[in-house]
């Protein structure tokens, strides 16, 4: 073989190992990612074979369970986007837009686990060391050896076995956060614990909550909105379509175009099963098509998938008053609901099934016409 033989051969291996690492790293096929200085491109429902003579029921619907902003993505364009009711501020309030914030309520869970997720994957954070390394010795009033006991994933799966109690649930003052069970153990929705981790984040990055939020999401994906300090609670407000550039990168597996933001291995025990007490959870994310959940507030271990009405893969940001973040990925949807709440439920289960049971009147089929 000559040499310029071997050249050629050596050529064709190395295109083809580039045209491989390439493919490796594209979004999921058609996948559209707004850019932050653009309009947002759009496409209409009839072009998707979507039958837009049930979008006025929907949209009836949304108004009478006081709804603010929804916003329905197929392949990252906007298929529907809707805006109704009044903003939370002014005298009087002016109609809520596209450029009114809402707040994400428990929704915003999600976005810690993925800055978590950051911080574990540039070495800051170890899922397995003890809290205490974190927020130091004393973070609780269990005895040192049961509290060193508690570990940073059992704050992302909501198994810390610290008494979660209604009445002191929200609370992060060590007073409140008691011995109940062995970490691990048990199941609870507790926001103390769960609150604790902003505070895990910012002694391990060295930056504040918004900081690197700012840093390692919003200037890679053009979100807006920031966390603000409310009681014991740190909550995010943004716009809808802020919250629906998130569901983007939740749609597209951690990756904002061909930038991994979430690590891949940590997204992926993001949205599965984090424990086999309640297997519709991940970490700080709910997910359905499982054959039980539990609810916030209940020990019951109900029998049945979380959202029946909705396709089984779907995983979900979700909080009270029904601020909803819906991810298909074998649809390439994303649904985004923000608003006042409709019900009395402190996660919007039933809701979101009411919900599905409108989409899917409208969502027929899934190929745009050519």
């Amino acid at each position: 073989m000559t040499s310029t033989q071997i050249f050629y051969k050596l050529l064709i291996v190395s295109l083809l190992f580039l045209s491989s690492c390439s493919k490796e790293n594209d979004p999921e096929p058609g996948l559209y990612f707004p850019p932050p200085d653009a309009p947002w491109k759009k496409v209409t429902p009839a072009s998707l074979n979507w039958d837009e003579s049930k979008i006025p029921e929907l949209r009836a619907f949304l108004v009478a369970s006081n709804s603010r902003a929804f916003i329905v993505l197929k392949d990252g364009k906007i298929v529907i986007e809707e805006y109704m009711g009044k903003e939370l501020w002014g005298d009087p309030p002016v109609d809520f837009n596209v450029n009114s914030a809402w707040y994400w309520a428990s929704a915003g869970k999600t976005l810690t686990a993925v800055l978590i997720g950051k911080a574990e994957a540039q070495g800051k954070i170890n899922l397995d060391a003890k809290t205490s390394d974190y927020l130091g010795t004393g973070w609780t009033s269990l005895e040192l050896t049961q509290e060193n006991k508690i570990t940073v994933r059992h704050q992302l799966t909501m198994t810390t076995g610290l008494d979660d109690d209604a009445a002191k649930n929200f609370y992060t003052d060590p007073i409140y956060l008691t011995y109940l069970a062995d970490p691990g153990t048990r199941w609870a929705y507790h926001n103390g614990p769960y609150t604790l981790l902003d505070d895990v984040m910012t002694n391990a990055t060295g930056k504040t909550l918004n900081a690197y939020l700012a840093e390692e999401i919003k200037s890679k994906t053009g979100m807006d909105g920031q966390f603000n300090k409310q009681g014991y609670n740190n909550v995010y407000y943004s716009t809808a379509r802020s919250i629906a550039r998130f569901g983007l990168l939740l749609l597209n597996k951690g990756k904002w175009k061909q930038d991994q933001i979430i690590p891949e291995d940590y997204y992926n025990l993001m949205i599965n099963s984090s424990q086999n007490m309640n297997i519709s959870y991940g970490y700080l994310t709910w997910l359905n098509g499982k054959s039980s959940f539990m609810e916030p507030e209940s020990q019951t271990v109900i029998p049945g998938a979380l959202t029946p009405s909705a396709p089984a893969d779907m995983f979900a940001a979700m909080g009270k008053s029904f601020q909803i973040v819906n991810i298909v990925p074998s649809k390439n949807i994303v649904v985004i609901r923000m608003g006042d709440e409709p019900g009395t439920s402190s996660i919007p289960f039933q809701f979101q099934d009411d919900l599905w049971k409108k989409l899917n009147e409208i969502i027929k089929e899934d190929e745009e016409i050519e």
